[in-house]
């Protein structure tokens, strides 16, 4: 939920303002859906999860604390549930002359995060901000130079693994205005404490010989990155390289003693990626084409850590992010241990009235083998300020084996038309729908979806759906997921109440995604700022 932040002025001069975010569930079992076999729905009934902020800026000085509750959460690992509460970040910050002090939980990140990145996606619970001290200095108006060190944030305690690093960031324009460069060089190392290097230890002591492994106490990393604008043209590069890392290969065979083998073992190597990107704006015709290949860059706290876990870096995505029910339900993340990708996107609005756009996504696995193909075309037509037409159509080849780790299921290829019509009678009243339909013979098999939204801006919002599965594939009778929602408005506080049967599918956020079993039940959420 987005929000902007209201300073509460004091006669000291100094400013407080906050925010909370909660939501609530109310889980009902539908073994029907597969909404079944968790604790919620076998016995708690209930989850929440609440963040709520606050900063105060006085004496030239920035504080900031959180307090975050997790009850019956299912947002940590969706089979299981999770129940905490405490002071889930805290940090002070001061600018001293050229010098800038942080020290707490702080996100920040080197280049596009390729090496590091720490930050948080609530929807996903994920918190890696870095609990430590960073330090950045002014060189000059155009250049600067940071460090910080410290370790991972894991829920309400710290992985052990020490992190440290630095770079050094800057920015150039040419003289006659024809073009600025803004070049950077950033480098992370990680420490593995003594209790996971034994454990590697005791793991790889179990390998045959022949998949026999080395272990390092230490990894280091490098990125170099760099900005060029010149006209309505824009270039990032960036390249990076990993030292050998002790991680985890669930793809790759193993030995064993017994003369058998299974999937999955430690592996201990080098990584490597070049990402690039090239945009042209103007004249009503946007480009971007984006380019990634990378190999080992899973860099993590622990080898040990699974899904979403002890994440030090973040790849970019290459796949659009869709926002429509039915275009965004196979999502894709990216691959850490290897992919070749490449994405193109185009749109052009020749007036007001009309604007087209198309997006091309191609990833492959690094020995050239089909991760997944999306072909996304759209076409928006605004009638003044009455009404809006949108319509499209997406094409879709999905490994669901390696995207979702379902072992033997086939790939799964979609052809999805969607519309949506926005009719505005007002100033502050509008009606929506949407409607779309998705064609496949994999998973689930079809689907059928409907939307009718209700506004009257800026305070009441009424929409209606349902996702029916016309064509099922693993039930014996096709299933209407419906789902209600009402969100009221006053000021700076929003409530959501909403009733909910989803299916099982694939969570996005950020780029960053896991798989969601289904739900069954009610939600309640509110939003405040102050």
């Amino acid at each position: 939920m987005g929000s902007a932040t209201l300073g509460l002025a004091q006669e000291n001069g100094g400013s407080l303002s906050g925010s909370l975010q909660a939501q609530a569930k109310f889980f009902q079992t539908d073994t029907l859906i597969g909404a079944f076999g968790t604790p919620q729905y076998d016995h708690e009934l209930y989850g929440a999860d609440s963040w709520l902020d606050l900063n105060y800026n006085n004496w030239g000085f920035d504080f900031g604390i959180r307090f975050d509750v997790f009850n019956n959460s299912n947002l940590l690992n969706p089979q299981s549930s999770y129940t905490d509460q405490g002071i889930g970040r805290w940090y002070v910050h001061k600018k001293v002359d050229k010098l800038d002090i942080s020290g707490g939980y702080l996100y920040d990140q080197v280049g596009s995060g390729i090496i590091f990145r720490a930050y948080q996606e609530r929807p996903l619970l994920i918190d890696n901000a870095l609990y430590g001290v960073r330090l950045a200095y002014d060189i000059n108006p155009d250049w600067q130079i940071k460090g910080f060190t410290g370790k991972q944030k894991r829920q309400f305690d710290t992985y052990d693994a020490i992190i440290k690093g630095g770079s050094i960031e800057g920015f150039y324009a040419d003289t006659t205005g024809r073009f600025t460069i803004a070049p950077g060089f950033g480098a992370v190392a990680r420490t593995f404490d003594d209790e996971t290097v034994s454990q590697v230890v005791s793991a790889i002591s179990t390998y045959t010989p022949v998949d026999s492994i080395g272990a390092n106490y230490n990894t280091y990393s490098f990125t170099l990155y760099n900005t060029l604008t010149m006209g309505n043209f824009s270039w990032y590069v960036e390249g990076a390289f990993k030292s050998a890392e002790t991680m985890f290969n669930p793809f790759i065979e193993k030995s064993n003693w017994n003369g058998t083998t299974s999937r999955g073992k430690l592996i201990n190597q080098a990584g490597n990626i070049i990402y690039t990107s090239l945009s042209y704006a103007g004249n009503g015709l946007g480009i971007t084409i984006e380019g990634k290949r990378n190999e080992n860059m899973g860099y993590r706290t622990t080898p040990f850590a699974t899904l979403n876990e002890g994440t030090i870096n973040f790849l970019p995505p290459m796949s659009r992010i869709n926002t429509y029910r039915l275009t965004a339900r196979y999502a894709v993340a990216a691959q850490e241990l290897g992919e070749q990708a490449v994405q193109l996107d185009v749109s052009y609005a020749p007036s007001r009235k009309l604007r087209f756009n198309a997006n091309l996504s191609v990833i492959d696995d690094l020995d050239g083998n089909k991760l997944y193909r999306e072909l996304f075309t759209e076409v928006t037509y605004k009638y003044k300020r009455k009404w809006q037409l949108t319509g499209g159509l997406q094409l879709q080849n999905y490994n669901q084996e390696v995207y979702e780790g379902k072992p033997g299921v086939p790939f799964v290829n979609t052809v999805t038309p969607y519309a949506e019509y926005l009719y505005k009678f007002d100033r502050r009243r509008s009606l929506r729908f949407e409607g779309q339909y998705m064609n496949t013979k994999q998973d689930f098999g079809s689907w059928l979806f409907g939307l009718a939204e209700f506004s009257i801006a800026p305070t009441w919002t009424f929409t209606i759906s349902d996702m029916y599965n016309v064509d099922p594939k693993k039930t014996e009778k096709a299933i209407h997921y419906p789902r209600f929602d009402i969100y009221y408005t006053h000021k700076a506080n929003r409530f959501s109440l909403s009733y909910v049967k989803q299916v099982e599918g694939v969570v996005c956020s950020g780029g960053v995604c896991r798989l969601e079993p289904a739900f069954s039940g009610v939600q309640f959420g509110v939003s405040s700022t102050f």
